[in-house]
């Protein structure tokens, strides 16, 4: 068996350190450069998910912070309304007529009850004369701070005058809702369907 043996020359030994050089960066790349390439390209897009994903709760913070807020306003006003169960006429009526009862003159017209699904609103016309703005205030207030769910609708507010340019008594006339539900509400004659079904 014949063995070689003969030194490399410089220009073998400088292709043979090249080509360690080369597979050493090839190695570098491939096990050192390109994960942590991908692991900081995963960070990144992990940090902008956590980023929006924190934005997305700042909102909810300060829209809860508002609620907060605005329920704090209500409650803190001393009353909070009530959607009582159908059919609630008697107790609405028996509010009103003891809402009106100190103006001279007033009358209520119902129009027929409406229904959304278990949403029932009870509409109604107004009409009521006063002798003085605070009693319209009051009344006005009074509505919309009711123990039952009202809403006042559009108001039309005027002033009779005489030939002497007195004032005579303030009229009112508006539309308004009481708001009631189905839930633990009893069905009877005067409940349409609801809306949903009727189409």
């Amino acid at each position: 068996m014949k063995k070689l043996n003969r030194e490399f020359t410089t220009r073998e030994k400088l292709l043979i350190l090249l080509l360690c050089l080369i597979l050493v960066g090839l190695a570098y790349y491939q096990f050192v450069d390109q994960p942590v390439r991908t692991a900081l390209t995963n960070a990144h897009a992990e940090r902008d998910s956590l980023n929006t994903e924190l934005v997305a709760v700042q909102a909810k913070l300060k829209d809860m912070r508002r609620m907060r807020d605005e329920m704090e306003d209500v409650t803190g006003g001393g009353t909070v309304s009530e959607m009582k169960s159908y059919n609630n006429s008697k107790p609405e009526i028996a509010l009103l007529n003891d809402i009106l009862r100190d103006t001279p003159e007033y009358s209520i017209t119902f129009a027929n009850v409406t229904r959304d699904g278990d949403q029932i609103r009870r509409n109604f016309s107004l009409r009521f004369t006063a002798d003085s703005y605070k009693t319209v205030q009051r009344v006005i207030k009074q509505l919309t701070n009711s123990p039952y769910r009202c809403l006042v609708g559009d108001l039309k507010i005027s002033v009779a005058r005489d030939g002497t340019m007195e004032e005579g008594p303030i009229s009112v006339n508006g539309t308004a809702t009481f708001f009631e539900t189905m839930v633990g509400g009893t069905v009877d004659a005067g409940l349409p369907a609801t809306s949903a079904a009727a189409k």
